[in-house]
């Protein structure tokens, strides 16, 4: 998750900051190389990062020539706005390109988000989360950080978008795998519920590798 953390988990996030700077499954990836190829050539453009977190997305879409703004709920994760997914404080059409990755997932209200997000943009709405994959996978997420809200299916992505007036144009799941210690430490989760964490996603594991799935998505308004 990119660090757009719910609720009144602010300290905490503010607390995880540097390590989500650091994380090496954030700073690149296949999710990120397909947001930024399907944002395109962004000179003369204006792009808001929902949920920023560690900035990875917005210094790339800022490398493609769009001028970015972030956003976060944390200012440990130094957003250019302090401020929830839910309650954006822009203008309607404020921007060319709405995008989020690896937050969504943490947003207290998605269908608010959502909402938001179309209203802030006159073009583009791109995402990258996690996927859902099983209740064992949701459960482990929960333990290994209670801000985890939900992960959520294709089909579920897709009724969210029509819900928020975006019309659906594309998705792509793209399968990675990440250290399962480092995924743990950055939420220092340890102890019981780390041993829990790594028997409920057993399934998913070889080694120390832990096979995460994502979702892209792409959509539009207007």
């Amino acid at each position: 998750m990119e660090g757009m953390g719910a609720g009144d988990g602010k300290n905490l996030w503010d607390e995880r900051g540097q390590a989500y700077r650091d994380s090496t499954p954030h700073a690149s990836g296949a999710d990120l190389d397909l947001l930024v190829a399907w944002a395109g050539a962004g000179e003369g453009k204006t792009a808001l990062d929902v949920g920023s977190g560690g900035g990875h997305l917005a210094r790339r879409l800022t490398g493609a020539g769009f001028a970015v703004t972030t956003s976060d709920p944390s200012p440990g994760m130094w957003p250019d706005v302090i401020c929830k997914a839910e309650d954006l404080p822009f203008a309607g059409g404020s921007y060319d390109l709405v995008a989020s990755r690896l937050a969504s997932h943490h947003f207290s209200d998605l269908p608010a988000a959502l909402i938001e997000m179309a209203r802030a943009t006159r073009g583009p709405v791109l995402i990258a989360d996690l996927i859902f994959v099983d209740e064992r996978v949701e459960e482990a997420e929960t333990l290994r950080d209670p801000s985890h809200v939900a992960a959520h299916s294709l089909e579920q992505w897709r009724e969210l978008f029509a819900e928020a007036g975006i019309t659906f144009e594309a998705a792509e799941q793209i399968e990675r795998t990440i250290s399962f210690s480092a995924w743990l430490e950055r939420c220092g989760c340890e102890g019981a519920d780390a041993e829990r964490a790594r028997e409920l996603v057993s399934h998913r594991l070889s080694g120390d590798g832990y096979a995460s799935s994502l979702i892209v998505l792409k959509g539009a308004v207007g």
